[in-house]
């Protein structure tokens, strides 16, 4: 499970939860059920019991067979001042990453020996933080990893991990240049989300380091173009940019769950921008990994 949501309704509360597949049917519980529910969460991420409507962010970590699973709650009250909920699993990270098409992972790490800025598309829950610190992972050795992220996603005990703050004014800008003092090889930004942070991704990509980033973006070739909408010019992009990378998880014939990449190492053509990633779906279905109905419903991203 990513995600757990306690939404009010009329009467009682409605409990979805979201796996890599996308929500479970959604189960209905008392008020006074969700009421203790939510006072014992708050409680333990130290969260005021007594505020209902104003955005609150709480954290907690739990033991599940004999694992650390970290909690990162947020709450705020609707219109009629009726609390919600809802709760991210932060898991350590797997082992080994379950890709639709195993070479993409083959050149996925290619593109990591050379330093630049690598950067990852995909809708909420596709995988892209599993991404970026597996390849980090597998590059480490004797580098320091550092990683900034708004909040942090998996925990990895051997890489300095930082979490924006706008309260304490941590916020990416300040966070990214404060990270260059220590001098790290590989450095992981959780979202380029404005003009600032991109152009600090692309100096750090310049200035030496491994940079691995997402933005939001519909395809790998419309990473280009979010780029250069914040402000990047197109001249420091062609020398920073490694690569452009859009990715799905989605449901294998075998009842698991795998990732499939569209990367990309030419930006400014005309072709389709789907054409690669609707040729690596044709591909996986070729090789059985998924069917006719996964191939139709991710044929547009």
């Amino acid at each position: 499970m990513q995600d757990l949501h306690f939404l009010p309704q009329r009467s009682g509360y409605l409990l979805k939860r979201r796996t890599q597949e996308g929500y479970l049917p959604p189960e209905e519980i008392s008020d006074d059920w969700a009421e203790r529910i939510l006072n014992h969460l708050k409680f333990n991420a130290e969260m005021d019991l007594t505020e209902h409507r104003r955005p609150q962010l709480g954290a907690w970590q739990i033991k599940d067979s004999g694992q650390t699973i970290y909690l990162r709650m947020a709450s705020v009250g609707n219109f009629l001042n009726r609390e919600s909920l809802v709760i991210r699993f932060i898991y350590p990270l797997r082992e080994q990453l379950n890709c639709l098409l195993p070479a993409q992972m083959m050149q996925l790490q290619e593109q990591c020996q050379q330093r630049g800025l690598i950067v990852f598309a995909g809708p909420t829950g596709a995988g892209k933080t599993s991404t970026m610190y597996y390849l980090a992972r597998q590059l480490q050795q004797d580098k320091l990893v550092m990683a900034i992220e708004d909040p942090i996603e998996i925990y990895m005990p051997d890489f300095l991990q930082v979490q924006v703050n706008l309260d304490a004014k941590m916020s990416y800008p300040k966070l990214l240049k404060a990270s260059l003092r220590h001098r790290p090889e590989i450095l992981i930004i959780g979202e380029i989300r404005d003009h600032k942070t991109a152009i600090a991704a692309v100096r750090a990509a310049l200035s030496g380091h491994l940079v691995f980033s997402t933005v939001h973006a519909r395809s790998a070739q419309g990473i280009w173009a979010r780029l250069t909408d914040f402000g990047v010019r197109p001249e420091e992009l062609r020398m920073a940019l490694n690569a452009a990378c859009y990715q799905r998880l989605m449901p294998r014939t075998n009842g698991e769950t795998a990732v499939l990449y569209d990367l990309q190492t030419q930006f400014e053509t005309d072709e389709n921008p789907l054409q690669q990633w609707q040729q690596n779906l044709q591909e996986a279905q070729r090789h059985g990994s998924i069917d006719a109905q996964t191939r139709q419903q991710f044929w547009y991203g």
